[in-house]
């Protein structure tokens, strides 16, 4: 069903789905879970990237998910509005928000197949990312992201890594997200590998930058498929062996995401502290820089759309 609003309010959007699963590359649906309705939510940045199912799971709650790329792979990881995504989830209630993403992997420990909860990130994008909500608004304000990822919903996903027994799942490692599509040269790969970084991909930034902006708690699951291109023993990475590694990667992610569902349920929906969501839900209430006579012209409304307590 399509959702029409002209005034990007979201009282006709809110399903109280309050958790989100964005699947990267090989991840385009959820098996498993009843589908209770597929919905188009029209943002004030635009359309998602797919429309967005809502499912419902074994214990009677609702789930959103939504293909990073468009459900054919559709869209470039530079050309997906990113924006739109995490406000589409956000309208409709998400607070938590668990991803998926294809990455190559920096280390030789990190095998492909194997999967990294990433802690922390290097943003190596070139700027032509929307990255902000605040942009063009008038607006100022500045979001914290030193830990640019929630370390209580990735502990709780890793408790659950025992359920995919044929892989490794690392519990920390450090991503860099750069622009793509092309994959990096040889010497790139080696320059982020001095870095200590362990994984590259190429749409962890600014997913996560917004969904901390949107107060929503986030996590990302990344799946290996290559070395990159740092071996010198090796031919540089090609679509091929990422291609055949992805089957067997969604597979696997589906599995983890469906063990660890009731523990993020319990989390989000029964838990009466909010533990969960507790660092992120208002963690933007002193981020404005100007009192509303303050700020400058420009198109406030849309900032409602995402911050119904404060515009």
């Amino acid at each position: 069903m399509a959702i029409e609003h002209d005034t990007f309010t979201t009282n006709s959007i809110f399903r109280d789905v309050r958790i989100g699963v964005i699947g990267g590359t090989g991840l385009y649906s959820l098996d498993g879970l009843k589908v209770v309705e597929e919905v188009t939510v029209e943002t004030p940045w635009g359309l998602p990237s797919d429309p967005i199912t809502i499912a419902e799971t074994e214990r009677g709650n609702k789930i959103a998910f939504l293909a990073r790329h468009g459900r054919s792979h559709s869209v470039l990881p530079s050309e997906v509005n990113y924006r739109a995504n995490i406000a589409a989830l956000k309208a409709l209630g998400v607070q938590v928000i668990l991803a998926f993403s294809a990455v190559g992997s920096l280390r030789e420990e990190i095998q492909p197949g194997d999967f990294v909860m990433l802690d922390q990130i290097i943003d190596r994008t070139k700027g032509v990312r929307a990255d902000s909500f605040f942009t063009g608004t008038g607006v100022t304000a500045h979001a914290s992201f030193g830990e640019p990822v929630s370390g209580l919903l990735r502990a709780l996903v890793q408790n659950h890594s025992t359920a995919v027994p044929s892989i490794t799942v690392h519990p920390s490692g450090t991503g860099v997200c750069m622009e793509g599509p092309a994959f990096s040269t040889r010497a790139e790969s080696n320059l982020y590998r001095s870095w200590g970084a362990s994984v590259i991909n190429m749409t962890c930034i600014p997913e996560s930058k917004l969904a901390r902006e949107a107060e929503i708690t986030y996590a990302i699951v990344c799946m290996a498929t290559d070395y990159d291109a740092w071996r010198e023993s090796e031919e540089s990475v090609t679509v091929a062996e990422v291609m055949k590694t992805m089957k067997v990667n969604a597979a696997n992610a589906k599995t983890l995401l469906l063990a660890a569902l009731p523990d993020i349920e319990q989390a989000a929906y029964n838990d009466p502290e909010q533990a969960l969501t507790k660092p992120e839900t208002g963690s933007m209430q002193y981020a404005f820089q100007q009192t509303p006579d303050k700020q400058a012209s420009g198109d406030q409304s849309k900032l409602a759309f995402i911050f119904r307590n404060y515009f």
